[in-house]
């Protein structure tokens, strides 16, 4: 009979993280029986840490995320294009941490989860406060409202507030923890959510050179609509399949990082470093790169291995996307504290940025702002897709002209009208079309934070809207299936891939009028006509029936090369 032994299944190590100070008030120790010592914490304490981590993670990152964007910079292995999108991703740093545009359009889903010492004495429910501090960020700051409430089972409403939050709170028995309450906040765009994938395997990929093929074939099919690169995360087992999800989750954040790097009879679950080396290396050869082709699909791994039942093998894969929010924070008697993220990202730029770097690369995968060829949208829809048709795909062009925006409700909308026999509607036929939802619009700008979205989401509709004359270019984010190929052949149309990450910087230098078009009703899901001015984007599908990312995506037969 095998001995008793427990260990926490996740041990996570001593927390070196850097914290500053939100507030000392409301926060006291009081004398409890038995001579403990009880923390006090007062609701409001709660609403403040929770409002501040949500304002702090929608315009800063964290120093170690925005030094990999510089080492893509320097890295001579690095394509053009994967630098491109690095320099784009640090200028949009540089613009959020002003604290007035955030990073990303897509400002997400509040998500809390907290570890609770047995020592701690609040009022009520806990999770309340941290709503409402959530609730006072979304609505007092240029954020955008994702969440809706289910009516019925088929009819949704935004509920106006970004509310409901996740809020997961635990309990913390691990001794000296008993006067500590502690949290990580994040906010999980849909986009990267979406790149959440559980899949039930056997014994049978519990060997290296079975689960590199696996994962040959399942990280390619990630493609890049969650605005690469990405921080990712693999966990092989677990003791059920959610608990494998969650932890890929929590791994993505970097949250997992000090735990052991080696197992043991005891059954926690480690790291295993020297594999998330050979996935980082797996990624690298893909050539997806940084989106737009390279080295820098991933910034780097993380691989968990957990216990498992022997008859269920779940892996999971989550990823962080370029809008890397989240951070720790911790209530101690001390005070309530919370991660110090970087709020001057201009260290991190190159010293030299924009024309100095490959001007004359005359269009092809440049960095330079000589770079890309212009396009000029105020011609009629032939003469701009005769001029993008000069160009293979992978192209860089400069938009500058007017865009008609919508996205999934709109498309859906006018689907109906072209399906009653209606026309398509003269602008989808005049303009190119870009997916895109904004975030509030700052008192004194054109334009809110007003990044691409996910382009598959609006494939269904690319054939008949094409047909009907509309949709002839197509901008946003990500790769496409092969039905828009097909249609983009047949109907001598393009699909141009917008930098997915750079919201806050598109809406600065790049946007410079919105207005509605139709359906107002639909607040941020509206269709918009807006003038950009040397808007970047690429070629990603031409009317010739080429796909880049068609090629980078289609798994390879690995050879492992095992230890002699």
């Amino acid at each position: 009979m095998a001995e008793f032994l427990y260990e926490d299944m996740l041990p996570i190590g001593a927390d070196e993280t850097p914290y500053r100070l939100v507030t000392k008030e409301g926060i006291e120790t009081v004398e409890g029986p038995d001579g403990r010592t009880f923390l006090k914490i007062a609701p409001e304490v709660f609403e403040k840490l929770a409002e501040v981590a949500m304002h702090d993670i929608a315009h800063y990152l964290r120093p170690a995320h925005l030094s990999q964007l510089r080492k893509i910079m320097d890295d001579p292995e690095a394509s053009d294009n994967d630098k491109f999108v690095a320099l784009d991703l640090l200028k949009n740093a540089n613009i959020a941490a002003g604290g007035v545009l955030p990073m990303c359009q897509d400002t997400g889903t509040a998500i809390v989860m907290g570890k609770r010492g047995q020592q701690i004495l609040t009022e009520g429910t806990d999770e309340r406060p941290l709503s409402k501090g959530i609730y006072d960020a979304y609505t007092k700051l240029n954020l955008r409202y994702s969440q809706n409430a289910p009516i019925t089972m088929w009819e949704e409403k935004n509920t106006g507030s970004n509310l409901p939050a996740q809020i997961e709170l635990y309990a913390d028995t691990a001794p000296g923890h008993e006067n500590t309450y502690k949290f990580l906040f994040m906010a999980k765009g849909g986009g990267s959510a979406n790149k959440s994938y559980l899949y039930q395997e056997t014994k049978a990929v519990l060997n290296e050179a079975a689960m590199m093929r696996f994962l040959d074939e399942k990280l390619r099919a990630l493609g890049t609509a969650a605005c690469p690169p990405y921080h990712l995360a693999i966990v092989v087992g677990g003791t059920s399949a959610e608990f494998a999800l969650k932890t890929a989750k929590y791994a993505s954040a970097k949250y997992l990082d000090t735990l052991p790097t080696s197992g043991s009879i005891s059954a926690h679950g480690f790291r295993d470093v020297e594999f998330e080396q050979k996935v980082l290396k797996l990624t690298q050869d893909f050539g997806i790169g940084a989106q737009f082709g390279g080295k820098y699909f991933c910034h780097d791994v993380r691989v968990i291995r957990l216990p498992r039942h022997g008859a269920s093998l779940p892996v999971a894969i989550a990823v962080s996307c370029s809008a890397d929010r989240q951070c720790l924070a911790k209530i101690t008697p001390e005070g309530a504290f919370i991660e110090q993220l970087e709020t001057e990202p201009a260290k991190y730029m190159p010293d030299v940025v924009d024309s100095d770097l490959d001007a004359d690369s005359h269009g092809i995968t440049g960095t330079g702002k000589g770079a890309a060829v212009k396009i000029d949208l105020g011609q009629p829809m032939e003469e701009i897709l005769a001029e993008l048709s000069k160009h293979p795909v992978k192209t860089r062009v400069q938009l500058t002209g007017t865009v008609v925006v919508a996205r999934d409700i709109a498309h859906a909308k006018i689907k109906e009208r072209l399906d009653a026999g209606e026309d398509m509607p003269q602008y989808l036929k005049d303009h190119p079309v870009y997916y895109a939802g904004p975030a509030k619009t700052p008192e004194g700008m054109a334009s809110g934070s007003f990044g691409p979205t996910t382009a598959g989401r609006m494939d269904s509709y690319v054939e008949q809207f094409q047909a009907a004359g509309g949709s002839k270019v197509m901008l946003a984010k990500g790769n496409r299936s092969k039905a828009v190929t097909d249609a983009c052949a047949a109907h001598g149309g393009f699909y141009l891939g917008s930098i997915g990450g750079p919201a806050a910087r598109l809406a600065q230098d790049c946007i410079k009028s919105v207005e509605v078009l139709e359906y107002p009703e639909l607040g941020m899901e509206a269709v918009w006509k807006i003038e950009v001015e040397d808007f970047p984007a690429f070629i990603v599908v031409d009317d010739k029936g080429n796909d880049f990312f068609a090629e980078v995506t289609k798994p390879v037969l690995l050879q492992v090369q095992k230890k002699a």
